[in-house]
């Protein structure tokens, strides 16, 4: 099997032609998003724990990681749309498992099961994506293009995801709403594979399947910055997969309703979706490190503090607990930079960088519910939420050791 690699040309690299792919992920995300808010204190409304929920959740998170990391080295091995076509069909496979047989009669081994299938599907479709924009973008414009795909990627999964769901669940009920997933990523999934053009040619020799899949292991040890890359891309988006686990019923306690809850999540990520084209920008301007770390780490590991408080001192304000939401997820996105300074660290394999990157998207899926699970017996809900402030300051930290190897002040 020959390995892949991508030629950037003046066809293929520009957002015209990467259209329908940025709006076939987009379609796909919102199917995929649409229990994000609400599934965890609905089966706790049904009978699991906080921490069996959690747990459930974690397992989902460790085939998305699983998935993630694949999703680089797979894309330059197979390419990029045998990838995300194989990311389609086990997402559809597990949803009818859990939607069908694991959900009705809340029937905890098989959604486990069908639940952790089900996670193997996204990060192969939409991050198999992502490593494609990669390759096929100019250096000076990469910042903007993966700027819009986590703009497309958000908007989905935690913007029209959530507000959706919070009409959806009225008018067909929380499964009937679980049904219809189905239909909004197989729409996504026809714009991006049956209306995008992939022109991929290979211009290196085969090292191989196996090499390839190892590649993205050693290459943490041959270029540990990209490993720091990594360990910052799990920390940027921990809150967020922590959050939808404890934060409800924080919410519910403190004058707020699911309706309300899901209109505050959807919000949040209406302003980081906007955010996530902002940071493109402004990462290309001032510095991808400087970006990453000032907003990025500093400003999330203030903000988190303020969205867990806000309820606290304005109890049921739903525009200051809004406001302070929207805050946490404009920041969220300072990271955003990072998607174009991990791959900058390497001249070849990229596609390994980016499984390495990938993997760090991936996993907080499985580490934020598994911080909830294991810590918030011991510490509540506010020690969680320091937890998760110290984390984003500890990225900042660490995203101070990232240089480009030619320290250009421009990307550095």
């Amino acid at each position: 099997m020959k390995s892949i690699t991508y030629r950037v040309s003046e066809n293929v690299a520009s957002f015209k032609h990467l259209s329908w792919g940025y709006l076939g992920i987009l379609i796909f995300m919102m199917g995929d998003g649409i229990e994000a808010g609400w599934l965890s204190p609905y089966l706790v409304d049904r009978g699991l724990s906080i921490q069996e929920s959690a747990f459930l959740f974690s397992v989902y998170g460790i085939t998305i990681a699983i998935s993630s990391w694949f999703s680089g080295v797979l894309t330059e091995t197979y390419g990029a749309k045998r990838t995300m076509f194989a990311g389609v069909i086990l997402y559809l496979f597990g949803s009818f498992g859990f939607v069908g047989l694991g959900i009705p009669n809340l029937n905890y081994p098989v959604m486990l099961m069908t639940y952790a299938l089900r996670g193997f599907g996204y990060p192969l479709f939409a991050y198999s994506f992502l490593v494609w924009i990669t390759y096929c973008t100019p250096t000076e414009k990469l910042g903007r293009a993966v700027g819009l795909f986590w703009f497309v990627f958000t908007g989905g999964l935690n913007v029209l995801g959530a507000y959706y769901s919070s009409w959806a669940i009225i008018h067909f009920g929380n499964i009937g709403t679980l049904w219809t997933s189905l239909f909004w990523s197989s729409l996504g999934a026809l714009f991006a594979l049956g209306m995008t053009s992939y022109k991929i040619e290979s211009k290196k020799k085969s090292r191989g399947n196996a090499k390839e899949l190892i590649k993205g292991i050693t290459i943490m040890r041959d270029e540990p910055k990209v490993l720091l890359g990594g360990i910052v891309r799990i920390i940027n988006t921990t809150a967020q997969f922590a959050f939808p686990v404890f934060l409800p019923m924080y919410m519910f306690e403190h004058g707020f309703n699911m309706t309300e809850w899901l209109r505050i999540w959807g919000t949040i990520f209406t302003g980081n979706i906007i955010a996530n084209l902002l940071f493109g920008f402004i990462g290309d301007r001032i510095g991808w490190r400087n970006t990453i770390i000032w907003f990025g780490g500093v400003g999330c590991c203030i903000s988190t503090l303020l969205l867990y408080y806000a309820p606290l001192f304005f109890y049921g304000n739903l525009v200051i607990v809004m406001l302070v939401g929207v805050l946490w997820g404009f920041l969220l996105a300072g990271y955003v930079p990072l998607s174009a300074l991990v791959p900058s660290l390497v001249t070849n394999d990229k596609g390994a960088a980016m499984a390495v990157l990938n993997l760090g998207a991936g996993l907080p899926v499985f580490v934020g519910p598994l911080i909830v699970g294991i810590s918030y017996s011991f510490i509540g809900s506010e020690g969680v939420i320091w937890m998760l402030a110290g984390l984003y300051l500890l990225s900042a930290f660490l995203t101070n050791f990232i240089t480009l190897p030619d320290n250009s002040k421009i990307l550095n």
